[in-house]
């Protein structure tokens, strides 16, 4: 264990990321259990309100996130300073995020259907963040044979095939596929080989006139939505509370 944790998180630097990882999954939940809290009026919480402006967590949350990132920059990848700064980041990242769609929208859509993108936007970046801890990182490491030389070769090499498959994924519409595609082949491979959604880039270039290729789009599209939304929503609710009902 102590050689595992040596060679792939401490010699390759990523234990600022693990921290910072760490600081930002555990403010988002502490973040969420408060709002729910004082969503059902419930526990000594409430809102902060300073001259009668509600002033949202997103707030001292871009605070700490420069803070932590410009810390970051001046103490290097090592020592108590760059942990830190690692720290700090991570619960500034955590607390914007968590508002992204309000961000994204300008208004506080916190409870709302539109807010369940910031749900998402948190779930996707901890699972990329994840994903490069579970990994290696194909430089930095010192020491290595002539098959591991060739290893990282591999990698870089690897890499380099995933990003283009990726946009190609992006390119069809499947934003998802392309972002873990960067880090996962097959998953790049999957979203680059398959039908693009009816309103993606790609359908609009090459699907312009074969309206077989339109149709199929948008039969998968609408399938692939009926069968995954419910779960996916089912899935964002568990995790940021149920939405208000609109009352349009």
């Amino acid at each position: 264990m102590g050689d595992w944790w040596q060679r792939n998180i401490m010699e390759p630097g990523k234990l600022p990321l693990l921290l910072a990882l760490g600081a930002f999954v555990l403010t988002f939940v502490i973040t969420r259990v408060i709002t729910r809290l004082i969503r059902a009026g419930k526990g000594p919480f409430g809102n902060v309100k300073a001259g009668g402006v509600h002033i949202h967590h997103v707030v001292p949350g871009i605070v700490l996130t420069v803070v932590g990132g410009f810390g970051a920059v001046a103490g290097g990848r090592h020592g108590f300073g760059s942990a830190l700064a690692a720290v700090v980041f991570g619960v500034g990242a955590g607390l914007v995020l968590d508002e992204f769609a309000l961000i994204l929208h300008l208004d506080d859509v916190y409870w709302t259907e539109a807010g369940r993108q910031s749900v998402e936007v948190v779930a996707v970046t901890a699972a990329l963040v994840g994903l490069l801890l579970a990994g290696f990182t194909p430089f930095g490491v010192d020491g290595m044979s002539e098959d591991e030389l060739q290893g990282r070769a591999n990698v870089i090499a690897t890499v380099a095939g995933n990003f283009f498959f990726s946009l190609l994924a992006l390119a069809k519409g499947k934003a998802r596929l392309a972002i873990f595609g960067v880090i996962v082949p097959l998953v790049a491979l999957i979203g680059a080989v398959r039908l693009a959604r009816p309103d993606s880039l790609w359908a609009r270039r090459f699907y312009g006139r074969r309206p077989r290729a339109r149709a199929r789009a948008r039969l998968r599209a609408y399938h692939h939505d009926r069968r995954w939304s419910g779960p996916r929503r089912a899935f964002q609710d568990w995790i940021g509370g149920r939405p208000d009902p609109d009352r349009r």
